[in-house]
Parts: structure tokens; sequence; C-alpha cells
């Protein structure tokens, strides 16, 4: 959830969203990225100017080639970094570097200091991790290495001399490392002082969540690593002051968003029951933090699952929807190949066609910012201290049913960080969604209720703001006066054949919007857990609740009470904004069974808490991920098309298309529309204009659509 694990005590608000990365330096140019991750026996074997050329004909103008760590690729000097046995007097790294030099290419290092030889164990045992037992780790899949501490000697000093003279060698543009951060608790000698000195503890005999001692090494782990982060970028900037160390991941997106002037998102493709729309979702969560500096997003040609088939080749359906949402939200594509001899060279013309259209469209992906209104709120707190209870399991679940009923909603959204709730982060917002964010601070729960005072609206389900941001359960919501609901300390659940009755309003036979399309349904089933509230002011009563009654023998399926008073979701409306508090999972049990009605349910709720025209309303059959975007002098509206048999359980076998879709844009105010085109249909589509709104028609979309609308 949240992709992040911890937190460093309490971090200022940043106005990440004005933040600009610095001018004159060569971050924002690169768009396509290419990644040649070299194996040992490369070298001599496989041919580098077939690469080279490869990288021309696709237009990339950055590359990411294997270096140092485990293996060195050229002709290092620093005892016991292992030169491939395959190097003899060549220098592969070298040789290709100053070929993507030749081509005006930006090139960074990639190098892996996860894993050492038997020679490094003999002269240096404690560079190598410890396990709790007392006893040097083995690497979990090749015998002859062993596993490094990633805190200690060996990153900080060994690693810290390798990157120091790949500068000096090549003066490259930067170090990208993989496997940095390390791999669970080490308990080797200088592990047990350092967190001793930082914690006055022990290192935690588990590795449990919420056990305060693995809580507090899960800080000192964060505190090191960026120590570490701090002490390869300043080696790095010494010999070459514009670049950079640019890890490949980091425990805590705040620090990322600071630290970072050009970050990669290794998610590299689906498995097991990922949705497409997972690629996006790493996006918009660093974003969050982030901004708009320059993001890239890492695909694999290969599958990507727990056996490892890393000289495999994806369908090429597969490969061009994820690549396609990471393009619709912001990320620039890097693929990357494992081996510099290609066994299946398939995956060849599929990404030489996605980075021409690519190349050709590159104007209109280089975004400015986005138009988006509604933005879903995620909690890397609320990960590190929330849970423990039945009715708290499964936390991510909220998240990721949020996230789906935003993308079946058809709503443009984006992420925001919750230490990011100050006003210059939320000022292009008119909507948040909280997904049960349960551990926020006074602070944060004040910026919430300032975010309403000046117009904004919120939606927020089940246990939000019921606990500090260390996870100490409050006696009542920290938003209690937003929500207009006490908790009564009281939870229900898990409740079976539990339902939702539908009410008119008072003296009408209308229903509320909430319930828009449900109309005829006069009920829908209940989530899981309900947390039982008592209101503090009036509210209307569309949804109430009919208690469990018994799903055996059949005879006696039948409710025992269907006329509560007992409110299942809670409406105002303050000032300019409106407020929705909903006290059962709704988030969760939609994602656990994704069941119809409550997909429409949260739909109707988004709609009517946001309270104003959406930027882009698409009409049409389908699942349609919509992004839009502002450029220097355009916008463009993403459509990446996920209506598929295989949405849930990759790869897609083909792509199918879906029919006619009608499409309303905002126009920003004070912009004259000059032309129209759909990138991918290649084709100046009708349009009309009509009251500030753009209104045009797409009869046909595959995987991705762009609509790109020049301004004047």
């Amino acid at each position: 959830m949240g992709g992040a694990y911890a937190v460093i005590g309490s971090h200022p608000s940043l106005n990440i969203k004005k933040t600009d990365h610095a001018i004159n330096t060569w971050f924002d140019r690169p768009m396509r990225w290419a990644q040649l991750v070299l194996v040992e026996n490369d070298p001599g074997n496989f041919d580098p100017d077939f690469w080279l050329s490869y990288f021309k004909k696709v237009h990339a103008d950055a590359s990411c080639l294997s270096a140092g760590g485990i293996v060195a690729y050229y002709p290092t000097k620093i005892p016991f970094h292992h030169r491939s046995d395959w190097l003899g007097d060549s220098d592969p790294f070298g040789y290709l570097v100053r070929g993507c030099r030749d081509m005006n290419m930006r090139v960074i290092a990639r190098t892996d200091p996860h894993a050492a030889w038997e020679n490094v164990v003999l002269e240096h045992p404690d560079w190598i991790q410890v396990n709790a037992n007392g006893e040097k780790r083995k690497h979990w899949s090749n015998p002859d290495l062993w596993i490094t501490c990633a805190l200690g000697p060996y990153n900080f000093e060994f690693m810290d001399d390798v990157h120091r003279e790949i500068m000096e060698f090549y003066e490259i543009d930067g170090i990208f490392s993989n496997r940095w951060a390390g791999h669970g608790i080490c308990y080797c000698e200088h592990c047990r002082k350092n967190f001793k000195d930082f914690s006055g503890l022990e290192l935690p005999e588990t590795d449990q969540r919420l056990d305060p001692v693995y809580q507090k090494w899960s800080e000192w782990k964060i505190v090191r690593l960026k120590e570490l982060w701090l002490l390869w970028d300043a080696t790095i900037r010494k010999e070459k002051a514009t670049s950079r160390f640019i890890p490949n991941g980091f425990p805590d997106n705040i620090v990322t968003g600071s630290q970072s002037d050009i970050f990669f998102t290794d998610h590299q493709a689906r498995s097991g029951m990922i949705p497409p729309w997972s690629n996006g979702k790493r996006a918009k969560e660093l974003r969050a933090t982030m901004g708009m500096k320059p993001l890239g997003g890492i695909f694999s040609v290969g599958i990507e699952e727990a056996y490892r088939w890393k000289d495999s080749v994806q369908h090429e359906a597969e490969i061009r929807v994820w690549v396609a949402e990471g393009t619709a939200n912001n990320m620039r594509p890097w693929f990357v190949k494992f081996s510099g001899v290609i066994y299946d060279k398939r995956w060849l013309d599929i990404v030489e066609r996605i980075y021409h259209w690519h190349y050709q469209n590159e104007k209109y992906l280089r975004n400015t910012g986005s138009l988006a209104r509604t933005a879903m709120v995620y909690s890397e707190q609320t990960e590190r201290n929330y849970g423990g209870k039945e009715w708290q399991n499964n936390l991510s679940w909220h998240e990721l049913g949020v996230y789906h009923a935003l993308i079946e909603s058809r709503i443009p959204f984006d992420m925001v960080n919750d230490r990011l709730l100050d006003a210059a982060n939320l000022e292009e917002y008119k909507l948040l969604v909280l997904p049960n964010v349960a551990a926020l601070s006074d602070r944060q729960c004040k910026q919430l209720q300032k975010f309403v005072d000046t117009g904004g609206s919120i939606v927020a389900t089940f246990e939000t703001s019921l606990y500090d941001e260390t996870g100490v359960q409050r006696k009542n919501f920290g938003l209690a006066d937003l929500f207009g609901v006490n908790y009564d300390g009281s939870v229900d659940g898990p409740m079976k054949n539990s339902y939702l009755k539908f009410n008119t309003g008072p003296g009408t036979d209308q229903y509320h919007p909430v319930l828009k399309g449900l109309e005829d349904a006069s009920r829908m089933i209940n989530g899981v857990w309900r947390l039982n509230v008592t209101p503090r002011v009036n509210f209307p009563s569309p949804v109430t609740l009919i208690p469990s009654y018994p799903d055996l023998p059949m005879e006696h399926v039948y409710p025992r009470d269907t006329e509560t008073d007992i409110r299942e979701l809670y409406l105002r409306e303050t000032g300019n904004g409106r407020v929705v508090y909903i006290p059962w999972d709704a988030d969760r049990t939609f994602w656990n069974i994704l069941n119809v009605d409550h997909g429409i349910f949260l739909r109707n709720i988004f709609t009517w808490a946001l309270n104003e025209p959406s930027p882009v309303t698409v009409e049409g059959i389908g699942i349609l991920d919509i992004t839009a975007w502002k450029q220097q002098d355009s916008m463009t509206v993403h459509l990446v098309n996920f209506t598929n048999p295989m949405m849930m359980k990759g790869p897609f076998r083909e792509l199918l298309p879906v029919g006619e879709q009608n499409i309303s844009i905002k126009v920003p105010s004070g912009s004259r529309v000059r032309g129209v085109k759909l990138l991918v249909g290649k084709v100046n589509p009708r349009y009309e204009l009509a009251d500030g709104f753009l209104k045009l028609r797409i009869d046909s979309i595959l995987d991705h659509e762009v609509i790109a609308i020049d301004l004047g």
C-alpha cells in the first residue's frame, strides 16, 4: 500500500506540486530509456554494436548500462571488485558508454551491491549479512555468492570506492543501484552496534510490522539508507556536479520526493492477480511527493513471475497495455533487457513501434501538470502503525478498492501522500478520498478541516482518523467535527447476510443522487465490518442498516428487522464543500468481491461529493483509465483500454477494442482551441465547443488513445 513502509519522525509539509527541478540540468531531457543488464559471460559473447544500433533505431535518448558491484564489466582496479571471468582485457561498459555518447545519449551506470564472492567472505567477513542465529547468509539463489550487509562498510566503504572509480573513469551522468537497500534484518557486528547507538535497543527478534522494536529498526534503516544515499550522491557529484545517485526504490516516499531530481519505478510487469492499472498507481504514488520531476517507468520485455524466467518474452498485448498505462500516468518508458544475448527476438519490433510512436508525439508527452480535480490519499504511516485486530486485516484492500472504483468510474484522479496535506499541495483538488486512512495526526486532521473550510470535499471510510500518527487509538475520530458523528467504541462483524436498505427522501418518492441507477433494487449487500457511530447533527437517511440474519437453513433465510434507523452513510454539506463518511468497509469489500452495486454506489458518492463538472467525461462501454494533462501549449487526455478478460489475471492474450466513446473535455479558462488530433488513431476528429467544453466522439480504442488539443 503506497509503496513505502516507514516514517522518519515528522516531516514538514513540502510544496511538492510547485517544486521544479534545477534549470540547465540533464534530468528532464531524456524521454525514452534503454537498459541492458549484462550477465557475466556476455563480454566477448554479445554484440555491443547491435545494441547501439538498436538504441538508435528506437530513438532512445538515455541508457542504463551494467558497470559493477557483484560483477565488474570494466577493468576495475579495486581489490575484491570481481571482474567478469570473460572480461579479459576488454571494456564492454566503456565501449557502450562511448557509443551512446556518440549518439548524444545520456548514460547512467547500473551497480548491484547485494552479493559478494567467497574471497570477500574470507578477507572481510564483517561485510556479509548475518542471520538471527549468527550465521553468515548464503545467497538464496546462487550458492557461489553471499548476501552483503547493506547498512555496513561493504556499502559505505567498498561500494563508495566502486562508484568513485566508475565516475573517475567514465564521467557518466549518474549511477543507478539495484538491490542496494538490504534483504531483511542483519545481525552483524556493525548493525548491532549502530542500531544500539541509535535506539539504545538490541536488534529486533521478529519482523512483525507492529512490534515496537521492529518499528524502531525500520526507522533506523531509513535513516541509515538516507545516509548511504547522501554519501554515494556526494561522491558522484564530486567527480561530476550534474551527476546523481539514483536508488532503485526507497522505503519512504517523502524522502524520495525531496531528495530526487529524477527517479524510476522498478515495477516491470504484472504477476499473479495484479491489475494493469498497477503501473499507473506506482506513478501516482511517487508523483504525489515528486511533483512533475521526471519519472521513468521500467518495464521488462520478459515475464515477471516468482520463478524468474528472465530470458522469456511477454506477449505484445501485455507489453503494450503496461507501457500505455505508464505513459498515461506521466512515466517515461524504460525497457530493460537481461543478458546481451537474445534468445527470443519477438520483443524487438514491439518496443521499436512503441518508442517510435512516443518519439513522434514527444511534444504532447512532456507534461507540465495534471488537470485532475480528484485525489486519493495514501498513508505510509497507517501502513506502518495500524492493525492487529481482526477487522483491520487486509489493509491494502481499502486502497485498492477505492482505486479500482475510481478507474471504473472513469474519473481522472491523482494520489496525495498523507504527510503532504498542506494547502499548497491540495490547491488543485476539489475532492479528496480517504480509504480507511486510520492513522492521522492532529495536525493532519486540521489540514483536512481547512481543506473543507476552503471549499474542498472529502469522502472517508471506516476507521479514518480514529488513530493518531503513531497508531494509538483515540476515543473519537480526529475528524469527528468534520464527519458529524461520534464513534461509540464498538465494531460489528464479521457480518454475514447483512444488507443496506434504500430510502426515498421524507415526503417524496425521490431517491438521493448517491443511489442513481440502483432505484429499482430497494437494497444492496452490506460490507463485512462496520463501526457503530452516533450522529452529532441532522443527516439524511438514504441508506440504512438491515442487520445480519441466518443464511441457513434455507427456511430461515429472511430478514428479522428491515426498518432500522441506523444510517450506513453520512452526507453533509458544509459551505462550498461536501463531506461523506461511510462507517463500513465499502472499499475493502468492493475489492474483495467486486460487487457491481458497490461500484455504482461508490461512483455516485464520488460524483456527489465532487459537486462540479468533471474535467473529462467519457461515456461508452468498457473499462478505461482516463488521465488529463497540460503541456506548454496544449493539453492531452489519455484513454487506456483495460477491457479484457485477463484484466485481473495477466497476461493479455490479445487487445480487444472498445466501441464508440463520447467525450467532453473542459477547456482551460482563457485558452483557445487551435486544433484537435488523435495521436494513436492519427486523425483529426470532428469536434464542437460549447460552454467551455470540447466535445467529440471516438469510434474505437484498441489499447490506448490520446486526444491532443492545441491551445492558443
